[in-house]
């Protein structure tokens, strides 16, 4: 071989090696979550229960242990463990099971009436011991005994027998039983914790740790990872019991935060949605969790399981696809410059989102506004994609004077959007009343309250709402919407007229005036027939992702999460562990 050849060849193989790494992807930013362990409440605050059960799956569980989580949300055993499978927890006071309640489910009730009654009054042997199963084999000599870990005592556990529901029963029975001064009354204390098996008064297991709540953590069967019912669902993790200030139980599922998205996913995005779409919902998912620690802290919670926070149902309606979604996209979170960002999202916003601080009182830079062209493919898919909302002068009146405080306008005689966003969202909407006053309703909040509409995108009166929705020849050439009028001037350049009076010629080639709404097709008032009138679409908030245009960006357009992610986030990153 040459030299030449030789020195070309050598050339060629440099060059595609620096081609090769110009090609390969980028790796992804690192970034350290605060923690990896969620604490969702189930069942807490106003939701709080009296009882709760708790079953194994039918193979994904053999039973359960006990103990608590500490700060770190870490599970700490006592020793303490059952292989029942179907537990209850309940406040330790007189308790009726009721078989209808709960859905059907059956739920212990505060009482003393029905079949099953398990009593608060307990004799307990005086003596303590240092494990659960010291305890455990003494109890096992009295029927109806079991172990009550009590922390307070330098030997934690004890062994109570039997249940009563008066003290006098209890101090019968240390007599019946002959033991005299071997035994007392424990009637538990506003922290007790009861274990039950469920739907029957056999007391397994007793806890009171003082402040600290029970924690339970299902036994694995086989290989696989435990899964447990909870008022009709299936959740992984383990789960925490506190009776905060002595009364109802709150219960926490305690579960790692990609199992948890997992338990969000199928909920808050449809399981046979386009894989791209589904990774996007559980980036924004991950990362709203962890940007959004200790919001229900309160209740030892960090997030709940409604819309207030996010959907989280478990592993009911999980799948395949929906698991690799999650999989796919494991430890990766949003950020913008470095720190998590609130990855908000929504079904739709109509055809344009809208910067935050037109919808809640805070700016954050990477919640812009973008006008979303994907939704547009959607519409037909939407049930109620477009809207209509009506009401009379009385109607709206009374409206805005019972939902908008300090409103004391008369009859309403007339209401316009005064302003738009720059995406065409209605973010100030003024009205006036039949002696000429007049009152703006501005950001999300007050409009949406005062008009009860689903979005800020629309329009009054017949009109068309925002920016774009007027052009010239075809969509691609759309004229800024606002109160303002605009020209096309030489050229094609588009620019306000600055006049309250404004001319245009009418397609048969006659002169009328151009005013207020009247500009887009609306009345100027607001009202057709009488009635105002408001025509809108989508149906959220608007701020950040649209989920429908999530789909469609991966459905009709093969975009990728990534993609998604940029358009509605601005100038964000997408970082891993």
């Amino acid at each position: 071989m040459s030299g030449r050849k030789s020195k070309n060849l050598i050339a060629a193989f440099i060059f595609i090696c620096i081609l090769a790494a110009l090609v390969e992807p980028a790796a992804l930013a690192s970034y350290s979550p605060p923690t990896t362990t969620l604490r969702i409440g189930l069942s807490i605050g106003t939701n709080a229960v009296p009882s709760a059960n708790l079953w194994n799956v039918e193979n994904m569980g053999g039973g359960f242990e006990f103990g608590y989580f500490d700060n770190d949300r870490d599970f700490i055993t006592i020793g303490a463990w059952t292989d029942e499978t179907r537990l209850t927890m309940l406040m330790d006071r007189n308790m009726a099971w009721n078989p209808a309640a709960d859905e059907g489910r059956g739920q212990y009730l505060e009482g003393t009436s029905g079949d099953v009654v398990v009593g608060c009054f307990h004799v307990q042997l005086n003596a303590g011991y240092a494990t659960f199963e010291e305890a455990k084999a003494e109890a096992a000599k009295y029927q109806g005994a079991f172990v009550r870990y009590q922390s307070s005592q330098q030997t934690p556990f004890l062994v109570l027998i039997g249940h009563h529901t008066t003290r006098a029963a209890a101090d019968g029975a240390i007599v019946s039983m002959g033991l005299g001064g071997a035994a007392l009354v424990n009637a538990g204390t506003a922290n007790t914790i009861a274990v039950t098996r469920t739907g029957t008064n056999n007391i397994l297991f007793e806890f009171d740790r003082g402040a600290t709540p029970l924690g339970v953590m299902p036994r694995p069967s086989g290989n696989n990872k435990p899964e447990s019912h909870y008022k009709g669902y299936k959740y992984n993790g383990g789960f925490q019991y506190a009776r905060r200030d002595g009364a109802e139980l709150s219960v926490v599922n305690i579960v790692n935060v990609e199992d948890y998205v997992k338990g969000i996913l199928p909920y808050e995005m449809n399981n046979a949605w386009p894989i791209e779409a589904l990774k996007a919902q559980a980036l924004c998912a991950r990362t709203y969790a962890l940007s959004n620690l200790n919001r229900h802290g309160a209740d030892g919670a960090d997030l709940c399981v409604l819309e207030h926070c996010q959907v989280y149902r478990g592993r009911g309606a999980a799948n395949a696809r929906t698991d690799q979604a999650v999989d796919e996209t494991a430890g990766m979170f949003v950020t913008h410059n470095g720190r998590l960002c609130q990855t908000f999202y929504a079904s739709t916003n109509g055809g344009a989102s809208e910067s935050v601080e037109n919808v809640w009182p805070e700016n954050i830079p990477y919640l812009r506004g973008v006008k979303d062209p994907y939704e547009a493919d959607i519409v037909s898919k939407v049930s109620n994609y477009y809207w209509t909302i009506t009401y009379t002068p009385a109607e709206l009146t009374e409206r805005l004077k019972s939902r908008i405080t300090g409103f004391s306008l008369s009859t309403i005689a007339s209401m316009r959007v005064s302003q738009y966003s720059a995406t065409g969202n209605a973010i100030e909407v003024t009205v006036t009343d039949v002696n000429g006053r007049s009152a703006t309703l501005s950001r999300r909040s007050q409009i949406l309250a005062g008009l009860g509409t689903p979005t800020m995108r629309f329009g009054i009166g017949g009109a068309a709402w925002g920016p774009g929705s007027i052009y010239v020849n075809d969509p691609a050439s759309q004229i800024p919407r606002s109160p303002e009028f605009y020209g096309i001037g030489a050229g094609g350049v588009i620019a306000a007229v600055p006049s309250d009076s404004m001319y245009a010629i009418t397609g048969s080639g006659g002169v009328a005036i151009v005013a207020g709404e009247a500009s887009a097709g609306g009345s100027s008032t607001g009202m057709i027939d009488g009635v105002f009138v408001i025509n809108g679409a989508g149906n959220g908030h608007q701020v950040g992702m649209s989920q429908w245009g999530a789909y469609s960006m991966a459905f009709y357009h093969n975009l990728t999460y990534e993609d998604i992610i940029h358009f509605y986030f601005t100038g964000v990153e997408i970082t891993k562990t």
